[in-house]
């Protein structure tokens, strides 16, 4: 299982190989919101030039984030990318499941050219950066098997519904919340990973770790990052602990023993109880 997800500039040649030590689970390599759109071109040149490189050497799940496919850049990305065989592809600002198939489609061409012994690029879409989006987050159940997750994110939202504030006291403010319960419960009901949002904390890293907790009570099974300080408190709080594990291994046993409800220290468990453990179980193998 990913607990962390680090965004690289794909423009920064130094950050690219500094991001190859970080401790991130998963590379999210940025052609989009990090680089301006006057170095758009000089980003894939960098970006092609890099994984020509080292992409044999990067030992981490590497994804590509691309430009959202209602800029015309998207197949531009793709054509540089999809020979050096990502594991998959971030999709800024989708709107729905019609989205995902779309990019699916364009992924089907280039394995056609760049063959993956069978295996399928996976497509990662942040799913809450426009407000018609959060409309329509019901659609990505069932809609392509390429989907791994879905991911929220606070910054293009609040440009398109004109906020000013996205937080209050450390907490989000309500079209924020709600964007980000809405993730979450959409993730669940396609049966992927809900990754939460990035911490625009890069020194505080109490407030990262206060942001990745409060995030995994709430069902998140990873989080997102810019910076690499931020990886360490993200993955403590996102690694189950061993009382965890333990827990569910008895919950696990339990209902081996039993049928449709178990009990464990003298109370009573039921399927709710043996799904979470077999989650907590599922991120220990992974």
């Amino acid at each position: 299982m990913i607990r962390s997800y680090m965004f690289v500039p794909a423009d920064s040649p130094r950050k690219l190989e500094k991001s190859i030590e970080s401790e991130a689970d998963a590379l999210i390599l940025d052609l989009e919101d990090s680089v301006a759109a006057s170095q758009k071109s000089e980003a894939r040149t960098c970006l092609d030039a890099f994984l020509a490189q080292r992409r044999r050497e990067i030992r981490k799940h590497l994804y590509v984030r691309v430009n959202d496919l209602e800029s015309g850049a998207t197949l531009d990305d793709l054509a540089i990318v999809m020979q050096h065989r990502p594991d998959g592809i971030v999709l800024p600002k989708s709107t729905s499941a019609e989205d995902v198939r779309q990019l699916g489609h364009y992924l089907d061409a280039f394995e056609a050219v760049y063959p993956r012994n069978g295996s399928l690029a996976k497509i990662l879409p942040i799913v809450t950066e426009t407000s018609s989006s959060l409309f329509r987050l019901h659609s990505y159940k069932d809609v392509s098997p390429r989907l791994v997750a879905l991911m929220w994110g606070a910054e293009d939202l609040a440009a398109d519904i004109g906020a000013v504030r996205r937080k209050a006291n450390g907490r989000w403010m309500g079209a924020f919340a709600h964007a980000r319960a809405l993730c979450l419960i959409a993730a669940a009901n396609a049966g992927v990973q809900a990754v939460d949002a990035i911490s625009a904390e890069i020194t505080d890293m109490q407030s990262v770790e206060e942001e990745a907790r409060e995030a995994r009570e709430d069902g998140f099974s990873a989080k997102a990052a810019i910076h690499p300080g931020q990886l360490r408190p993200i993955n403590q709080v996102f690694t189950p602990s061993e009382e965890e594990l333990a827990w569910a291994r008895r919950i696990v046993a339990a209902f081996d023993a039993g049928d449709g409800v178990a009990t464990l220290d003298g109370k009573m468990v039921d399927r709710p109880h043996l799904r979470l453990a077999e989650r907590l179980l599922s991120s220990e193998r992974s």
